[in-house]
């Protein structure tokens, strides 16, 4: 089971790093560690595991942030519309976006950073995504908004990218030039 100690933090050289691609079909150990990313974000909300486990709650994780340098993210959470997305994928790719940005007003967050960081970050309000599920299946995702924000974060990590590299240094909370604020 993965714990909060197998995530690196802040500084650690894989942040920065491009993940490569997965082979298709993955190892049987890749397609383990995704499903253990998976159930990490499953047992990190639940309130009871995660006190047990001092976990703290996410929505969405790439094996970057396990110092694993392939192409595969977990994501796990409910919009605001109660739409469920629960999620392991191998090599996924945006091949499609908004011109239209969004940000969450409540800024982002990340479990490999332990600190407060303010600002807003802007991202495209919707995407479209190619990857390979757990099954094997290749899928086409349209995603809008929370969503789209969530899984544009964890594609960040695949390409080395911090969420705080977007927000303006001069004025982290002055909301982005024509974007819609998500609460």
């Amino acid at each position: 089971m993965l714990t909060m100690k197998d995530i690196v933090r802040e500084g650690h050289p894989a942040l920065r790093k491009t993940a490569m691609d997965v082979a298709n079909p993955p190892s049987k150990e890749e397609k383990e560690l995704l499903e253990d990313m998976l159930l990490f974000l499953k047992n990190s909300q639940d309130e009871e595991i995660a006190r047990e486990y001092e976990l703290r709650a996410g929505v969405g994780l790439a094996a970057t942030q396990l110092g694993v340098l392939k192409r595969m993210l977990a994501v796990h959470f409910e919009d605001a519309n109660g739409k469920k997305y629960s999620y392991g994928l191998f090599n996924p790719k945006i091949v499609s976006h908004s011109v239209e940005k969004a940000y969450l007003t409540s800024g982002e967050g990340c479990l490999s950073v332990d600190r407060s960081v303010e600002g807003y970050v802007p991202r495209y309000a919707r995407i479209t995504l190619k990857a390979i599920d757990l099954e094997g299946n290749e899928l086409k995702l349209r995603l809008r908004d929370y969503a789209a924000i969530v899984f544009q974060h964890e594609i960040d990590h695949l390409n080395g990218v911090m969420f705080y590299d977007y927000i303006d240094k001069n004025n982290p909370l002055v909301a982005p030039e024509d974007a819609k604020a998500i609460n």
